[in-house]
C-alpha cells in the first residue's frame, strides 16, 4: 500500500508484520511513530530494536525471540529491525516458521531503504507481510499533504502557497514537514498564509539556492545571481562549495537534456526524485543546448584548475561568472 493509506489501515488494527521500504525517511519515521502512539503504552518494556547488519545466520534467533515475547503493559509489542536483508536460506531456516504463524500481540516492523533486488529473500511475498511503499512522494502528493495539514489547523492557504513550500523544499518530506510546522505556528489556528509569508519564513536549502542561481544565469540576471552568491558566502559556504554545487547541477541539466527520456525513466537512471527531474528539465530547456554544454564544461574546467593549483577558488568563481554572463572563453583547461 502507499503510505498515505497506512494511517487509515490502522483503524482496523495492526498487521502482524510490516515492511516499510523506500528512500523517504519521513514516511518511515512517521509510520513507526504512528504504531507506537496507537499500540505501545510503555516503550521501555514493550519495544525492541535491531540492526539488520547484526543479524546474520543464527543471530536471527534473537529477533524471533523478541517477536515471540508477550507485551507487559501495552496492547502490542513493537519489534523493529532496520536494513534487514536475509538470504533465502536464512529465511527458510530461521524466519519462515514465525512469518507463517506470527505472535498476534507483536508488530514486527522491518524498515529498509531499498529492496533486496534479487540478492535475498523477497520479504514482500512472504506470508502475513504488509508492504508499505515509502518511496519519494510525487509533487501532487506532497502538495496535498501540505494542504491537509493547513486545513486541520484551520489555516487558509491557496495552491500557490502549497506549491512554493514544495518547491523550496525540493519535495523532501522531512523538510516539508518541518517548514509546514513553522508556517502553522506562525499563522496560528484560524489564520492565513500568503505566498509572501512562505518567502519570508521557509528556508530554501542550498540545492534550491543553486537552482535559483542557475535560473538567474539562464535569464541573464547577473544582479540576482550575484546576490545569491553573496548570501551563500555570508552563511558559511566558500567559493569551492559554490563551484562544486553549480558544476553538479549543470551536469545534471546536461545529462537530463541528453537522455531524452521520460521524467520517471530519467529519475531512475540518475537516482533522482521525479519532481527534481521535472524542475531540472524545465530549467535545462531555458538554455540553448550549446550554452548549457558550455556552462557545464566551464565549471568542470574551473573545478579541475583549482584542484590542480592553477587557480584559487576565488579566481575560479570569478572566471566562471564572467564566462557564463559575458561570453565563454572556450578554453576550459587553461
Amino acid at each position: 500500500m502507499k503510505f498515505v493509506l497506512f494511517k487509515k489501515s490502522l483503524e482496523e488494527g495492526a498487521a502482524p508484520v510490516y515492511l516499510f521500504e523506500g528512500e523517504e525517511e519521513y514516511f518511515k519515521a512517521r509510520g513507526e511513530e504512528m504504531l507506537r502512539e496507537k499500540f505501545v503504552r510503555e516503550p521501555s518494556l514493550d519495544a525492541a530494536s535491531f540492526e539488520g547488519a547484526d543479524l546474520k545466520g543464527a543471530n536471527m534467533t534473537a529477533l524471533v525471540a523478541a517477536a515471540e515475547s508477550f507485551p507487559f503493559m501495552s496492547e502490542k509489542r513493537l519489534v523493529k529491525v532496520k536494513d534487514f536483508y536475509p538470504t533465502d536460506k536464512e529465511y527458510e531456516m530461521y524466519l519462515k516458521k514465525y512469518f507463517e504463524n506470527p505472535q498476534p500481540t507483536t508488530v514486527l516492523l522491518i524498515v529498509n531503504s531499498s529492496s533486496s533486488k534479487g540478492k535475498g529473500a523477497d520479504l514482500k511475498k512472504m506470508p502475513n507481510v504488509t508492504f508499505v511503499d515509502c518511496a519519494r512522494a510525487d509533487e501532487e502528493t506532497v502538495m496535498r499533504w501540505i494542504y491537509t495539514m493547513f486545513k486541520r489547523a484551520e489555516i487558509s492557504a491557496d495552491t500557490e502557497v502549497c506549491e512554493r513550500v514544495t518547491r523550496y523544499c525540493l519535495a523532501d518530506m522531512s523538510r516539508v514537514a518541518g517548514e509546514t510546522e513553522k508556517l502553522i505556528a506562525f499563522a496560528g489556528r484560524g489564520g492565513k498564509i500568503t505566498s509572501a509569508d512562505v518567502d519570508d519564513i521557509v528556508y530554501r536549502d542550498t540545492d534550491y539556492k543553486i537552482y535559483e542561481m542557475t535560473g538567474a544565469a539562464s535569464a541573464g540576471n547577473f544582479t540576482k545571481y550575484n546576490s545569491i552568491v553573496c548570501e551563500l558566502l555570508s552563511k558559511g559556504l566558500d567559493e569551492m562549495n559554490i563551484l562544486n554545487g553549480l558544476c553538479s547541477h549543470f551536469r545534471t541539466l546536461f545529462e537530463i537534456a541528453a537522455l531524452k527520456k521520460s521524467d520517471a525513466d530519467t529519475a531512475a537512471a540518475l537516482g533522482m526524485k521525479e519532481y527534481a527531474v521535472k524542475m531540472s528539465r524545465r530549467q535545462a530547456s531555458s538554455f540553448p543546448p550549446q550554452k548549457l554544454k558550455d556552462c557545464y564544461f566551464s565549471l568542470f574546467g574551473a573545478v579541475n584548475d583549482v584542484k590542480n593549483g592553477r587557480l584559487t577558488p576565488e579566481g575560479a568563481l570569478l572566471r566562471v561568472n564572467t564566462e557564463i554572463f559575458f561570453g565563454l572563453a572556450g578554453n576550459y583547461g587553461a
